[in-house]
C-alpha cells in the first residue's frame, strides 16, 4: 500500500510541476511514476506491487472482454423475433472466501449484462445469480469459475 501511495504522490507531483491537473496530465504522471518506481523497485521492495498490478490489469481486461461479449449476447437474445430463453436463478458455489472477494465477484457479475447477483447465503458458500438465459446452469457456473472468480483469487492471493 505504501508503494501505491508513493505512486499517487508521484502522479500528483507531475501534475503540480506541469501546472495542469487534467485527467490526461495526471495519467501521464501515473505512467512516469510507474516507470520511476520500476527503476528503483529493488530498493523499494516493489516487486509484489508490479505482480499485483499485472493481475489487476488482467482482471480489468477480462471484465472488458466479458462486458462486450455479454452485451452482444443479450442484444442477440432481445433482437430475435422468438424469445426462446429461460431466465432463472442459479446457485453458484463460491471458492472465494473473504467479504471483499465475494463483493468484487458479485459486482463483476452484476455489471455484466444478462446476469445479476441476487444474494449470498448466510454461510458465504453460495452466491445466487439471476441469468437472463439459464438454460445451461452448468455452463454459466463454469464460465464464472474459470473467468471472474479465478482472476479475483489471483488478485487477492
Amino acid at each position: 500500500m505504501k508503494i501505491f501511495t508513493l505512486h499517487i504522490i508521484l502522479s500528483l507531483a507531475w501534475a503540480a510541476i506541469a501546472g495542469n491537473f487534467s485527467i490526461l496530465n495526471i495519467s501521464v504522471g501515473f505512467v512516469f511514476g510507474l516507470l520511476a518506481i520500476w527503476l528503483v523497485r529493488e530498493q523499494l521492495g516493489a516487486g509484489v506491487y508490479f505482480r499485483k498490478s499485472r493481475k489487476i490489469i488482467s482482471l480489468m481486461f477480462l471484465f472488458i472482454y466479458e462486458l462486450v461479449l455479454s452485451t452482444v449476447k443479450v442484444a442477440i437474445l432481445v433482437i430475435k423475433p422468438k424469445l426462446d430463453f429461460e431466465p432463472g436463478i442459479i446457485a453458484y458455489p463460491l471458492a472465494v472466501k473473504s467479504d471483499l472477494e465475494i463483493t468484487l465477484l458479485a459486482n463483476l457479475i452484476t455489471l455484466t449484462p444478462g446476469t445479476l447477483s441476487v444474494d449470498v447465503s448466510d454461510d458465504k458458500k453460495t452466491l445466487y445469480v439471476h441469468a437472463i438465459d439459464a438454460t445451461d446452469p452448468a455452463g454459466i457456473i463454469a464460465d464464472i469459475s474459470s473467468g471472474f472468480e479465478r482472476k479475483v483469487i489471483e488478485v487477492f492471493e
